[in-house]
């Protein structure tokens, strides 16, 4: 079996870019909510 890898590379205007910033900072904060509330968990037992 063969493992294959492909790099893209976008070229955002202004608006996209500011949307795809929107959206991985609402991605990285409820990741990191949810981490919180596993490692709370977590500490509990």
């Amino acid at each position: 079996m063969m493992n294959k890898a492909y790099k893209f590379r976008i070229y955002p205007n202004q608006a996209q870019a500011i949307l795809i910033n929107k959206t991985i900072g609402c991605s990285r904060f409820v990741f990191n909510y949810f981490l919180s509330l596993w490692d709370h968990a977590y500490k509990e037992t």
